[in-house]
């Protein structure tokens, strides 16, 4: 009998979608590395008549995410009102130091994460790309084998 084996690499992802503006759209160089496109988001939350703001910062790494920002970095960058549905991948938090300001010396930190998939996006208004239904996602907790040296949950 004859098994065959994959290299296949499994990940277990975690993924934050909503809402938000963009703003900040950049092309970061970075030294013994190709420079990539980034953004941050304003993303919204809270109620609708109180909302409140957290800003994430994110590299675009989703291909047609990419072509998106690409396409609309002058208004983003003009003041525009760009809102964007979206979904960001594996979100971090990173620790820095104020260089200057009020804040100078006082230690700081930032949502990073990497911009997957933009499903509308909206340019003072106008809604100039809306991103076709998908498939309905296979069930993630599917793909996860329980492991057999926890006892079972008898609390029923």
């Amino acid at each position: 009998m004859s098994q065959s084996f994959t290299n296949e690499t499994k990940y277990f992802d975690l993924h934050t979608r909503g809402i938000g503006y963009l703003c900040r759209a950049r092309e970061v160089a970075v030294s013994r590395a190709e420079p990539y496109l980034a953004v941050t988001v304003a993303a919204l939350h809270g109620a609708a008549h109180d909302v409140e703001y957290t800003y994430i910062d994110c590299r675009v790494t989703g291909a047609e995410a990419y072509m998106l920002i690409s396409h609309c970095k002058e208004e983003i960058n003009s003041g525009s009102k760009v809102l964007v549905g979206f979904t960001i991948g594996d979100i971090w938090i990173s620790p820095f130091t104020y260089q200057k300001g009020d804040k100078k010396g006082q230690p700081g930190a930032s949502l990073k994460g990497r911009l997957l998939y933009i499903s509308m996006l909206r340019i003072n208004g106008e809604t100039v790309f809306r991103a076709p239904p998908k498939e309905p996602a296979q069930n993630a907790s599917s793909n996860i084998i329980p492991d057999s040296s926890e006892p079972a949950n008898s609390d029923g």
